[in-house]
């Protein structure tokens, strides 16, 4: 089980490290988080309140930041998909087909960087660009200020958390907030792990034991206590990348076809797969990595044949599913207000 402890506090490197405390210009919040989760880490001119929080999750559901005014964060990040989409990518504002499938929000402020191609270096910074990326909600600073300033129900819920009156900002800020506190930790395989011996099945404990083993290799890259190395790999998804993935962001040949390690937690509900929603289920998922996947010249050099049987697929995918954490998709919190 030591596979499973946390190595640092702050959460926000690769599975498991020497650090003792949070990064710099982090700190760690008291918020509640699930048993063995470590402490949330927030910017220190952020600091999670209840007033933000409640403020966040007003303006998650409200479609009024969209530039045409029919598109909120919760359009593309459903709380019954543990704040993922369905479809392969998502649309944005009158309908514009995105380029890229949408992550789930789930333990979010645990992560080092944002997107799938990690352009983004904060949460703050992820949301303002979501919010004003043209194929997104199209919108804009001011925009968002009107329309919020617009609503009386607003100005005292601002005041509230900030002080003063609304502004795209403090609206930022306030997502944010909400976003850091969309924690998961409380899948039957994290009652396994504090102790409940009952909770997996036996095709889910032999799915484990593979997931786990150096014969999948799956826990090198989806390692920790939140199954990412937060880090970019290119899995042989294809041959030829029209993405090229963290490549725009660093400009080195070698991170085309490289993506950001998603989380397994809660896999299982967060279907379509991939950066680009390839993968329509977790079987199509499981054959890919057990045939190696395609040929690439960045391809990881971990992605190769397993030569898995029917039954040990069925397994892992029994195991995957464990990671599904019930409370976290009808929490009242999280919903529309």
């Amino acid at each position: 089980m030591q596979l499973f402890l946390i190595c640092t506090i702050a959460v926000l490197v690769a599975g498991c490290s020497e650090q003792t405390g949070p990064e710099v210009g982090v700190i760690l919040s008291d918020y509640p988080v699930p048993e063995g989760l470590p402490p949330i880490p927030v910017p220190p001119d952020n600091p999670i309140t209840s007033e933000k929080i409640a403020l966040g999750r007003m303006l998650f559901y409200d479609p009024a930041l969209s530039r045409d005014g029919t598109l909120s964060c919760a359009s593309c990040h459903r709380q019954s998909h543990a704040f993922s989409d369905s479809l392969p990518v998502s649309h944005g504002t009158n309908n514009q087909v995105g380029l890229r499938n949408a992550p789930p929000l789930i333990n979010v402020a645990y992560a080092r960087a944002w997107f799938w191609d990690g352009r983004a270096r904060s949460l703050e910074e992820q949301i303002m660009a979501a919010l004003t990326s043209p194929i997104e909600m199209g919108s804009d600073t001011a925009l968002i200020s009107a329309r919020i300033m617009a609503q009386e129900r607003y100005h005292q819920a601002f005041r509230q958390a900030f002080g003063r009156l609304p502004s795209a900002r403090d609206a930022i800020r306030a997502l944010a907030t909400f976003c850091r506190v969309l924690v998961s930790g409380n899948s039957r395989y994290d009652r396994y792990r504090r102790g409940d011996s009952t909770a997996l099945t036996a095709a889910e404990r032999r799915g484990m034991q593979l997931f786990f083993s150096q014969r999948t290799g799956c826990a090198t890259c989806h390692s920790g206590i939140h199954f990412t190395d937060f880090d970019f790999h290119s899995i042989g998804i294809h041959s030829h990348y029209y993405d090229r993935g963290r490549y725009y962001v660093t400009g080195d040949e070698r991170d085309i076809g490289k993506f950001k390690t998603p989380t397994l937690r809660n896999v299982a509900l967060t279907a379509p797969y991939m950066n680009d929603g390839i993968f329509p289920t977790l079987d199509d998922v499981l054959e890919h990595y057990n045939i190696g996947g395609k040929l690439f010249k960045n391809k990881d050099s971990r992605i190769r044949p397993l030569g898995l049987t029917s039954a040990e697929l069925a397994d892992l995918r029994a195991f995957l599913e464990a990671l599904t954490d019930s409370t976290f998709i009808t929490d009242p919190r999280f919903a529309k207000p």
